[in-house]
Parts: C-alpha cells; sequence; structure tokens
C-alpha cells in the first residue's frame, strides 16, 4: 500500500516524500514539473528519494482524469497527501483561469478518483491566504474566511470547500493544512527569503513592496513537514489546521535577519505595494498542537542559518 504526494518534486512535497521514506512507508508521487520555475530544480529535489526501492515518481497532471484513477488502482494508494498546485498570489492575479483549473478542478479530480477507489484518509495543503486582511490577530482555524484578496486565495478556500462536501457525502476522511510562509532548503527561487539572499549575494538591490511593514508568519520546512506527518497519522473525519510558526516578523526585519545569516548588508529597491498581497500572517497553532501535537522547534535565526548553508552548498 502507497501514500500518493502529489506535487512531491516541488519544496514541500520533496520533503514529505523523504520524511515518508524514513517513516518506512512506501511512496510514489504524481507532478507535471510545470515551467512556473526550472523543472531541472524540482527533479534535483528528488534525488535521494529516487535511490530508494519505495519511491516511485510518475510525470502527470492532476486534471488527468484517466491517468489519476490508474494510478491509484496501479499503485494500491491508501492515502493521498494534496500539496500539488499552481502558487503564488500576484501570478494569480495576472492569470486566474488557470489558477482555478488547476487548484480547483485538480483537486476535484483527485477526490472524485479518492472516492471510486476506496480511498479513505485525504491530507490537503490549503494557505494562510484564505484569511485575506482578518483583523483579528492570531488567525484560528474558527475565524471567517468569506473574503479572499486573490484568486490564489479563493482556489484555496475552495479546495476546502470541496474536501468537506466529500467528507459529508461520501465519509472519505479528510484535513486541509493551512501553511504559512514555508522556509528552507529548496525553497522555491520566487519566494522572498530565496530571492532576497541570492540577490543580496550577488549584491544587487532586492525589491521591497510597500514600507516593509508587513508582518509575516516565516514556518521552517521541518516544523512543516513534522505536522503534515501528524496529520497523517490522525486523519480522521474533516479538519482543517493552522501549521506556523506563530511569531510574526516584518518585511523590515526579515531582511536585517536575513542580512546577520549572510552576513552582508542588502541593497533596497523601495516600491509601491502589491495589489493581493495580505497585511499580515499570524498562526494561532493551539488547535494543531492539542490535537495532532504540533510544535514548531525552529526559531527563524536557526531557519535562515541553515538556509543559508544550504544555498551556499548549491
Amino acid at each position: 500500500m502507497s501514500v500518493l504526494v502529489t506535487g512531491g518534486a516541488g519544496f514541500i512535497g520533496s520533503h514529505l516524500c523523504e520524511a515518508l521514506l524514513d517513516a518506512g512507508q512506501e511512496v510514489v508521487t504524481l507532478d507535471n514539473f510545470d515551467d512556473f520555475y526550472d523543472p531541472a530544480l524540482k527533479r534535483a529535489n528528488l534525488a535521494a528519494c529516487l535511490e530508494s526501492p519505495r519511491f516511485k515518481l510518475v510525470s502527470g497532471d492532476i486534471r488527468d482524469e484517466v491517468a489519476v484513477a490508474a494510478l491509484l488502482q496501479d499503485e494500491g494508494v491508501h492515502a493521498i497527501i494534496h500539496l500539488a498546485a499552481k502558487a503564488g498570489v500576484r501570478p494569480s492575479i495576472a492569470d486566474p483561469l488557470s489558477y482555478q483549473d488547476v487548484n480547483v478542478r485538480g483537486t476535484a479530480v483527485l477526490l472524485e478518483a479518492a472516492r471510486q477507489h476506496g480511498v479513505r484518509k485525504f491530507v490537503s495543503a490549503s494557505s494562510s491566504s484564505v484569511y485575506g486582511n482578518n483583523a483579528k490577530v492570531p488567525f484560528a482555524e474558527t475565524d471567517r474566511v468569506d473574503f479572499p484578496i486573490s484568486p490564489y486565495a479563493a482556489t484555496k478556500r475552495a479546495g476546502e470547500l470541496l474536501c468537506h462536501a466529500y467528507h459529508h457525502l461520501f465519509g472519505i476522511d479528510i484535513t486541509c493544512l493551512r501553511f504559512f510562509t514555508v522556509y528552507g532548503p529548496r525553497q522555491r527561487p520566487d519566494l522572498a527569503i530565496h530571492k532576497f539572499a541570492r540577490l543580496i549575494e550577488a549584491g544587487q538591490p532586492i525589491p521591497v513592496f510597500g514600507d516593509g511593514s508587513m508582518l509575516r508568519d516565516h514556518t521552517f520546512i521541518a516544523d512543516i513537514i513534522s505536522g503534515v506527518l501528524r496529520a497523517l497519522e490522525r486523519c480522521a473525519g474533516y479538519h482543517i489546521y493552522n501549521l506556523g510558526e506563530s511569531r510574526p516578523i516584518s518585511l523590515n526585519d526579515l531582511i536585517a535577519a536575513l542580512e546577520r545569516a549572510l552576513g552582508k548588508r542588502a541593497l533596497l529597491e523601495r516600491l509601491p505595494p502589491q495589489a493581493g498581497d495580505v497585511e499580515r500572517t499570524y498562526a494561532d497553532v493551539s488547535l494543531a498542537r492539542a490535537e495532532l501535537g504540533y510544535e514548531p522547534q525552529t526559531r527563524l535565526e536557526d531557519g535562515l542559518r541553515r538556509f543559508v548553508t544550504w544555498l551556499r552548498s548549491t
């Protein structure tokens, strides 16, 4: 029996596949190697996994109903961890239709295949972006999330609602995880920490949108993976959990911390605020702590040092 990880060649997915293999699981991953960033980087992410006889990589699209159904049947999949998605707030504003197609229809295809083939456990990646510009902090799972401010956020909320419908109608055990700004080795090159670090290393200016006061709850990859594994173990009923660090930091303070980790000063290019960017993210993780035993361990300063070590090694 196998665990299917969609989007397993990505940043979070590749770390998750390694952790599942370390736990003795049979793992199959489905990834379409989208060119949002260099597919060669994604293939490199899986180098360690490909050495395991308990790992299988399938190149394909989550919207392909026939391929997904055949995969579940042929590989004896008993649980799905759904990470595949078109990512990014700003690109979703430019291309909302493809985000809806991949993130909403793709999730529906997987849920329907799970129903048809008797897969009883389904863990789905959501996002802190569903909270929009919620004035109440920290963000709790019981807060209203009716007001997304980007197409990306709207698709992630739609995925949660689809998951609830399939649990209600067909009894599939489903857990949705709202990730809060994940960083660490292999982070996508378009995300702030990776992008800023590369530019600072090269002595080039970094783009800073707004006055630098916006807050983000940055969460180290190892803590996220721990939460995902715990969610899989305890997947029963329908639940939504925040997975964050619960220590938000301003963009200005993040840049200062990254300067310390790199031992270099940043050149700043001040730019107007970007449409769709939320003002803050701040996770209340008390529910995940109580029900999953989730406990983030990595302080930002330590996580940044580990990221910089990885960046320089590559």
